[in-house]
């Protein structure tokens, strides 16, 4: 990560030295985004913080870990498209869910839905793209998702 704050650094560097009026007109334009998106930013992590609350994790566990694989494949995508979380949280919960018992395509529909889907974020998406892409996007990822889970029940035996 502190790599990534160094290259950040020195290109706003290299930025204010080749044209500094240009640098700190972008600078007063990201501050404006930043403070028009952050009401429904934080909106949306109310709502997220909600739904992880309502839907703990013993529930998730008994219904993702259950012996149908479709039905359970299933549930992991519309779990996995209400809940919004970073990488860095879910891929550890899910290495908890495989130790559990959930099957890798399940666990695979559950994240790749997770990172790709947005039920939750639908608002904010629909008022910067519209709601015909938005929606569009959405089907994409859900059936990527989908080829995604079963690409990986292949590979790991899960599909017989």
């Amino acid at each position: 990560m502190l790599i990534l704050y160094v290259a950040t650094g020195l290109a706003f560097l290299i930025s204010l030295i080749a044209n500094r009026a240009r640098t700190i007109k972008a600078i007063r334009i990201s501050a404006r985004l930043l403070v028009k998106i952050t009401p429904p930013f934080l909106m949306m992590l109310i709502l997220v913080s909600l739904v992880l609350y309502l839907i703990p994790d013993r529930i998730i566990l008994h219904y993702l870990g259950g012996s149908n694989t479709c039905l359970s494949m299933i549930l992991a995508c519309f779990f996995g498209s209400l809940t919004l979380m970073p990488g860095f949280v879910a891929f550890p919960l899910c290495g908890i869910l495989i130790q559990k018992g959930v099957g890798y395509m399940v666990i695979a529909a559950f994240t790749t839905t997770l990172m790709m889907v947005g039920i939750l974020t639908y608002p904010i998406e629909k008022a910067y793209f519209g709601i015909k892409l938005t929606i569009i996007r959405n089907i994409i990822c859900l059936i990527s998702a989908l080829i995604v889970a079963l690409c990986i029940g292949l590979f790991f035996g899960e599909i017989g």
